[in-house]
């Protein structure tokens, strides 16, 4: 039965969120945000997967902060630009955070926690300016598609990694087969199979299905192996948890630290901020875009109107993740299952922000997953993200071959910087080298300037005797 609300065109829902100007309802706004929640809930356990992995942030904590920024935010968006556009941590920035920032550079992850402050500010700062369109148009769409994809390559090898698939060889160095006979990695093959077919079969809420699926599974083997197959990850992990709830830990709120500068030096520290601007940058213009196409939100110059309040609140849910410990959040392209149940409004995204809210009580079931269950969440990340190469025109070198270097280069060299890097550097070299100078953004030139000095920083330092 239609709420009284449904018929009051002056209601508090109506006057605040224009439902049905929109052509939507409460229900149906209720049912998308829903929608939205149970397919983006995953990163409720892969963040802390993420960030706790190689005795990094504590997992409870990770689960706790990553739901607040979610919540708070996502709530803010609804509110502020009422679109049905849901946010959280990003995957591809919590890897930079953890793997470039922390695990490459040796910050501490206070210290990458800054960072993650300082590119939200500064991309905030960026919208009120009105600059951040002219930085966007500054890089060739292909190299912006080049490094979404190249996370998503990253990201998939983390999947591997911490699947046991693939372990580092002789020395450390080149990726080696890892144990086959294993029956933690059975538990991870069996896992991505049935991952996979619920994304092929577009089931609503796949990756968290997945991975729900898949703990259940190490649970039922270790079981029947003994009980022990997991207890070098934690004494709770792949058994049957003593409880389901709990109240949150919010011990990481306000860890970050401005030390970053100091502990990598002024060109190291405004690169790091630089890598981590880009990654967010495009991303949420791109995403924002895309879904104001599938409401139907654009204009007739393919523009979503109000951009800008989207693009402040994504901005400050950088500062509100770095803030937390939670890595830079951002707008989720998953918010278009939302918006295929028929979410045309902010209410979608409160909706959705007081489900996250409400996971905050659920810290007691991170510990029980294993890693080989938010592997083939990870892998398939990887494959969502690696999609858009299809746009990235392949038949004109100028651009491909530095696009393919971005890809390459980020899982080979296990550095997300050294991929953005080599086709920044590539891009310019082989226009000024064909002629096409006057294709090249200055923005474009002084970012390829400053990576070309970030490379030659450590063989500059043993020719002068520095390093």
């Amino acid at each position: 039965m239609a709420t009284a609300l449904e018929h009051q065109p002056g209601g508090a829902l109506e006057r605040t969120f224009h439902i049905a100007e929109r052509g939507s309802t409460p229900r149906r706004e209720a049912i998308a945000g829903l929608t939205t929640f149970l397919t983006m809930a995953y990163i409720l356990f892969v963040n802390p997967t993420i960030l706790g992995g190689d005795g990094g942030l504590p997992f409870p904590q990770v689960l706790t902060v990553t739901a607040l920024v979610a919540g708070v935010m996502t709530i803010a968006m609804g509110l502020v630009a009422n679109y049905p556009f849901a946010i959280a941590s990003g995957l591809g920035l919590n890897a930079v955070v953890a793997f470039q920032l922390v695990g490459a550079q040796g910050l501490s992850y206070p210290e990458a926690m800054g960072v993650v402050v300082a590119e939200g500010l500064i991309i905030t700062v960026l919208v009120l300016t009105g600059f951040r369109e002219a930085v966007l148009n500054a890089i060739p769409l292909a190299l912006k598609k080049a490094i979404g994809a190249g996370i998503g390559l990253f990201i998939t090898l983390i999947g591997f990694a911490n699947a046991g698939l693939v372990v580092p060889g002789a020395g450390g160095g080149v990726l080696a087969r890892g144990d086959l006979d294993s029956a933690r990695i059975a538990v991870f093959a069996v896992g991505l199979l049935v991952t996979a077919l619920l994304l092929a079969r577009r089931i609503t809420g796949a990756l968290l299905l997945g991975i729900a699926l898949t703990t259940v599974a190490a649970i039922v083997v270790n079981a029947v192996a003994g009980g022990d197959l997991w207890s070098a990850v934690g004494p709770d992990t792949a058994r049957v948890p003593s409880r389901l709830f709990a109240a949150p830990d919010f011990g990481l709120l306000g860890r970050f630290s401005f030390g970053f500068i100091g502990a990598l030096g002024v060109l190291a520290a405004a690169l790091a901020v630089f890598t981590l601007l880009l990654a967010d940058f495009f991303d949420t213009m791109g995403t924002a875009v895309a879904l104001g196409n599938e409401a139907g939100f654009l204009d007739e110059r393919d523009r979503l109107p109000g951009i800008n309040r989207v693009l402040l609140v994504d901005s400050l849910a950088a500062v509100a993740g770095g803030a937390a410990s939670a890595s830079s959040a951002t707008t989720y392209i998953e918010s278009a299952s939302g918006i295929a149940e028929g979410g045309r409004t902010g209410l979608t995204s409160v909706v959705t922000g007081v489900l996250f809210l409400l996971a905050l009580f659920l810290s007691p079931l991170a510990g029980v997953i294993p890693p080989e269950a938010t592997a083939p969440a990870l892998v398939l990340v990887g494959f969502l993200l690696l999609s858009v190469t299809r746009d990235i025109p392949w038949d004109d070198y100028r651009v491909a071959i530095p696009a393919f270097l971005t890809l390459v280069v980020m899982p080979f060299t296990y550095s997300i910087t050294d991929g953005i890097g080599a086709g920044f550097v590539s891009y310019a070299f082989i226009s000024l080298a064909a002629g096409r100078a006057r294709e090249l953004h200055w923005m474009m030139v002084l970012a390829s300037v400053a990576f070309l000095l970030y490379f030659m920083l450590a063989p500059l330092s043993r020719l002068l005797g520095l390093g």
